[in-house]
């Protein structure tokens, strides 16, 4: 792989454009068919792209070539922004230049070797546009850019189609980072612990402070300490290391203060603020147990009426970034859960809307259709070699989401712990428990990322062991007695539930302010296999009670009045089989999923005090608390 490195950060971009057409001009020309790009490209390494207000952005070019040498032409560019290190993107931007393009893979501004401070994703917009007009400058490009990456740099394609780049042609957000206000980075007024964890590891190594090894020693100290950090919450602007990186710290301490979905988050709300999307071909790609799974669904319902796209949606049984696999947490969903050869469906469709050729989008998967759903849960349920349960699962194509056939149907909360689609006729019926702060319930598995160390990603059953770090004994959730448990009777039948799901719970506490937390989970029944059952997770969500009637804004409780309060599960699509039950778990805490509510109504990140909260769950005929199921019709 031939490369050649321009160290000009205290030049502008002329001086790489000058360097690069010159080598255009040098070396023959070629056909640009991917068959005649055999040869590994030329990198044009640490090229600095001056942004506007003149900050420089470290950018790689891998160019292509033929034994060696640049083939000359114009070419279509996929372009991925990311603040992991863009030298990660050296495993697959060979592949994309031996097909016919240019990549451009670029550190986000504050990162690596980027100038400028870093802000979560609110100079990507802008900085994208700048890159762009950089790109379409160049004697290799032809002016139409597409953009790849998942978490982060699936975000900054989000930032850049809002911002409207007149380049950008389309984009393949896989588990993008979106809607940060609504759910993902804070949900229902809560914050993901996850981000906090992020932040942390992230400092030490991404920062532009970091690069003086007496500080990444400090902040790579406080990551190998995190967990004894996080017991130590809230976070408070220059108490910890994390003082050495200002715009991280700046960053945490604010998103973890500013619980309602303000202008804080603005940027890429999808949801709220469709009309800025720019009008471009879309594939979002996410997963049941992926931590963005809400906001890909979310923005496939904003953006298919906002604009003409076409906006394809595909959803498996993964994890972060986990389409690769098939088994994930402790669970299988089956060889076909994995989708093969992941550079090759991505190069599928830029051929189809770069360059005007192949047939894959439309005609075959994972393209076949608008909406491609892997519908979990038809497997037996044996121990696979691995030790995993067998879920099992297959894909089906739809044409909308949620499914038009959908039947939604309440399953009532009972006061004797049953799950029944019929209200209860008894009155003022309620079920209170205590909820200890410093005692919460702990996290296992779920809709997880950035969790290493703290979390843990995926299908488990819902039992401690050494896996779980906060519960180590192999001891079920449903044990507790601040976990409150409703379950059917054995299903005479299998049951899909397939959608967008929410709890509607009616609810008192004695404190100012509180969470109540749900999940939905399919309880596998005892076998030879696994003698006490299995409870599967299948997703779970969260409300801050000062957020019951808006995430725009607070108001705290009445202690002792009973309010309506909707939690907002993650979406699925799962097959509860006979003889299982469907679960619903209620409780106020999943730590450290969601970072712990004090329960003294003080403001976010400034509480100095906790204090336990008698909080009541009240399931009787004027209160009927319950969970809303997206079932679907199983064709016979």
């Amino acid at each position: 792989m031939k490369t050649f490195t321009l160290k000009c950060s205290r030049s502008n971009a002329l001086f790489a454009l000058v360097v690069l057409s010159f080598l255009l001009v040098i070396f023959p020309s070629a056909l640009l068919s991917g068959k005649e790009i055999q040869s590994d490209p030329v990198i044009g390494r640490d090229i600095m792209v001056s942004m506007r207000d003149g900050v420089k952005l470290a950018t790689d070019v891998y160019l292509p070539s033929k034994e060696g040498k640049v083939i000359e032409g114009k070419y279509p560019v996929i372009l991925t922004r990311l603040p992991y290190n863009k030298d990660g993107c050296k495993g697959y931007a060979p592949f994309f230049a031996k097909n016919g393009y240019v990549f451009v893979a670029q550190d986000t501004r504050g990162c690596f070797k980027s100038e400028g401070e870093w802000h979560m994703l609110t100079d990507d917009g802008v900085d994208g546009v700048d890159t762009a007009a950089w790109i379409a400058k160049q004697p290799w490009s032809n002016g139409e850019i597409g953009m790849m990456g998942t978490s982060y740099f699936g975000g900054t394609q989000h930032a850049m189609a809002m911002a409207k780049a007149p380049q950008l042609k389309t984009v393949i957000p896989v588990d993008a980072m979106s809607n940060l206000g609504h759910a993902s980075m804070r949900y229902g007024g809560a914050f993901e612990l996850r981000f906090w964890n992020w932040i942390i590891n992230n400092a030490g190594s991404a920062s532009r402070q970091a690069k003086d090894p007496g500080v990444a020693t400090a902040l790579k100290q406080m990551a190998a300490q995190r967990k004894s950090y996080l017991m130590q919450l809230p976070l408070r602007r220059g108490t910890t290391p994390l003082k050495l990186t200002p715009d991280h710290e700046s960053w945490l301490v604010e998103g973890m203060k500013n619980g309602a979905n303000n202008d804080f988050w603005k940027q890429n709300n999808v949801i709220d603020y469709p009309q800025d999307y720019k009008d471009i071909p879309v594939y979002l790609v996410g997963g049941w147990y992926d931590s963005w799974a809400s906001n890909t669904t979310a923005n496939y319902m904003a953006l298919t009426p906002a604009i003409k796209g076409p906006v394809y949606l595909i959803m498996g049984p993964w994890i972060h970034n986990g389409q690769a696999g098939s088994a994930h947490g402790q669970v299988d969903f089956g060889g076909n859960a994995a989708i093969a050869k992941p550079l090759d469906w991505r190069l599928q469709w830029f051929d189809h809307w770069l360059k005007g050729k192949g047939e894959a989008v439309g005609k075959a998967a994972p393209f076949k259709s608008k909406v491609r759903i892997f519908v979990m849960g038809q497997g037996d349920g044996h121990k696979t070699k691995a030790g995993k349960l067998f879920h099992g699962g297959s894909w089906r194509n739809e044409q909308e989401w949620p499914l038009a056939r959908t039947k939604y149907t309440a399953y009532y909360l009972q006061s004797d712990g049953g799950l029944a689609t019929e209200k209860s006729e008894l009155g003022q019926t309620s079920t209170s428990f205590e909820f200890d702060p410093k005692n919460p319930v702990p996290t296992i598995g779920g809709n997880i990322s950035s969790g290493e160390g703290i979390l843990i990603a995926g299908a488990y059953d819902q039992r401690g062991g050494k896996h779980v770090w906060n519960w180590q004994k192999p001891i079920p959730l449903s044990a507790r007695n601040d976990v409150l448990v409703f379950e059917t009777e054995p299903l005479k039948q299998d049951v899909e539930v397939t959608g967008e799901i929410e709890v509607n719970l009616w609810a008192s506490s004695s404190a100012l302010d509180t969470d109540f937390t749900a999940k939905l989970i399919d309880v596998y029944p005892p076998t030879k296999d696994f003698p006490e059952g299995f409870d599967l997770s299948i997703g779970d969500g969260i409300i801050r009670a000062r957020f019951r009637d808006s995430l725009k804004e607070e108001k705290l409780m009445k202690p002792g009045e009973v309010y309506p309060m909707t939690i907002k599960l993650y979406p699925t699509s799962n097959v509860f089989k006979k003889g299982h039950r469907i679960r619903v778990d209620i409780s106020s805490s999943n730590f450290p999923r969601f970072d712990v509510n004090p329960n003294t109504g003080e403001p976010l990140n400034d509480n100095r005090r906790v204090q336990t909260a008698i909080n009541t769950v009240h399931m009787d005929a004027e209160h009927p608390s319950h969970i809303l199921l997206p079932i679907v019709p199983i064709s016979k």
